[in-house]
């Protein structure tokens, strides 16, 4: 959201200011109002102090609400006559006097915003009263982005002062930077894990309890098992806990999906599974395997009348364990699979080879993507690496006695 931060008042830069309050608070030490610390000392306190409670304000981005709280933390800090948040020409918030330039500031705004560059200006107001008479404005930035500008107003138009506005309109802009990242970060989180559980589609749903229907008369012992499989897959796709789990919940909810294909394909589907031990504690990312053995699945059967063979197996390699899924399907022309890699393929079209790559790549880096081997009629052959140990990399553990969920 493009932004606009109006201070009224010659503010001096951050940290200078807690020497003006250090200053004021000498004088009441003066008049017997001690406290802890020399003035200094209280004075940064006091800075770093008022920073931190307007800067998660900040972090939440322009809004009415964050805009009302960052103005009445930043104002006693500075001292201003007045200061204001606005969002582009829109006012967001504004306290003490002074709003009666707002027209006059608007225009060096758009100014600024269309140059990018810091401006001061002179301030005309036929009330002797009025404090403010100069100001100046200085551009908003993340990313080489101009979103907003800092203005400052008030009586005076020194070096210092445009300094200060410039130094502050850094400090804004990096909580305005920090906000857009943890937008960006929270929203491809929410992208990938909806993206994959989109995986678990009402196409699959539909066949697996209609599988499962149709043993309710002839094998109702076997019918009981599967609905228990399809309740606990569910459960463990859609849990909404951790971004980590381990490679034995990982591979016990593939056997899950697994047993419900087997319900509706039968003997047309073969799996071969090759485990070692070892590395079945190893922390890997949330349905990172599951829709790369669904993807086997659907080019080895779903696309296919013949018989679909499917090998997954998991072994140690010293600081990284090796998994690779394996079928016979129709494969792919690699040309498309790059495509498709690039999210080239369209929005419903290799979602799950896309994300779960781009997964690994952000937790463990480019080094370790899908390594992908395919060719048209050749099946497709996927390896990945997971290290044994990362900072930062925890599987969190399912609750006893809910699945997952």
């Amino acid at each position: 959201m493009n932004g606009l931060v109006v201070l009224a008042a010659a503010a001096p830069p951050l940290f200078a200011a807690g020497l003006a309050v250090g200053r004021l608070l000498a004088r009441r030490t003066a008049r017997g109002d001690t406290g802890h610390g020399t003035p200094v000392e209280r004075a940064t306190f006091h800075t770093l102090h008022t920073a931190s409670l307007a800067a998660p304000p900040l972090r939440a981005g322009l809004t009415e609400d964050s805009a009302r709280k960052a103005v009445r933390r930043l104002r006693p800090l500075f001292g201003t006559a007045a200061l204001g948040l606005t969002a582009e020409d829109r006012p967001l918030a504004w306290d003490g006097p002074g709003r009666h330039h707002e027209d006059a500031v608007l225009d060096r705004v758009r100014h600024v915003l269309d140059t990018g560059r810091t401006q001061t200006f002179t301030v005309a107001c036929a009330d002797p009263d009025c404090p403010v008479r100069r100001g100046a404005v200085a551009p908003l930035t993340v990313d080489q982005r101009v979103l907003g500008t800092l203005v400052v107003l008030g009586a005076g138009g020194s070096a210092s002062a445009v300094r200060a506005t410039e130094e502050v309109a850094r400090w804004v802009s990096v909580q305005l930077e920090l906000a857009e990242l943890d937008r960006t970060r929270t929203g491809l989180i929410e992208a990938e894990i909806r993206a994959l559980r989109a995986q678990i589609s009402p196409h699959f749903i539909y066949n697996s309890l209609a599988a499962i229907a149709s043993f309710v008369r002839t094998d109702p012992e076997r019918a009981r098992d599967l609905l228990l499989e399809f309740a606990d897959f569910t459960r463990y796709s859609f849990r909404r806990h951790g971004e980590f789990t381990t490679l034995a919940e990982e591979l016990r909810s593939i056997e899950q999906f697994l047993e419900l294909v087997r319900a509706r394909f039968g003997q047309r589907l073969q799996v071969t599974l090759q485990i070692a031990p070892e590395v079945l504690p190893v922390a890997v990312p949330f349905l990172c395997l599951q829709p790369l053995v669904e993807n086997a699945v659907k080019h080895g059967l779903e696309e296919s009348v013949e018989r679909s063979r499917i090998g997954i197996t998991a072994q140690d390699e010293g600081a990284t364990a090796r998994i690779v899924i394996e079928d016979n399907g129709i494969g792919m022309e690699p040309d498309r699979l790059r495509r498709l890699l690039r999210g080239e393929g369209g929005p419903a079209t290799g979602i799950g080879l896309r994300n779960v790559d781009e997964r690994l790549r952000q937790v463990y880096g480019d080094d370790h993507g899908l390594v992908i081997e395919t060719g048209v009629g050749a099946g497709m052959k996927i390896t990945i690496r997971i290290p044994k140990y990362r900072p930062g990399v925890h599987s969190t553990p399912r609750h006893p006695g809910t699945g997952g969920g």
